[in-house]
């Protein structure tokens, strides 16, 4: 099982290095001028996402894994830690999103928002941390 949990641990550091990183590709995107060096960002944007993508999924599958081989009740550190896992999912799919509308040439959103946006994976983690290393009681 500690095999396991070590593989869930970097894969859970790789995808958020990737959650760090997609977004601050976004800032650049959002400010530059230059139409060779945004290709450039695209690129990078989209090649990032492709391949954090599949760490995201193996990150969530070994945790999956971890849940159930507990074999004993779900303790409400672990519901709230869950929820969290969703959200950054859901935060990657607004990723997703994001590069498709660069892709597009059609952003709207200024680098200032792309700066707030990209802090919102630094206080999952935060949490994520917390949770697990205190598993306070619900």
């Amino acid at each position: 099982m500690l095999w396991i949990k070590t593989f869930h641990i970097v894969m859970m550091v790789s995808w958020f290095a990737g959650l760090f990183y997609l977004p601050r590709i976004f800032v650049n995107l959002a400010m530059e001028q230059n139409e060779t060096a945004y290709d450039r960002l695209l690129i990078m944007a989209g090649k990032l996402y492709r391949f954090v993508t599949p760490i995201m999924w193996l990150a969530v599958i070994s945790g999956v894994w971890l849940w159930f081989a507990w074999f004993v009740p779900t303790p409400g550190w672990l519901w709230l830690k869950v929820i969290l896992v969703v959200g950054l999912i859901g935060y990657q799919h607004v990723c997703k999103s994001l590069l498709s509308k660069f892709e597009a040439r059609s952003n709207t959103k200024s680098h200032v928002w792309f700066r707030w946006f990209n802090e919102i994976p630094v206080l999952v983690l935060i949490a994520v941390v917390i949770l697990v290393e205190l598993q306070p009681v619900f």
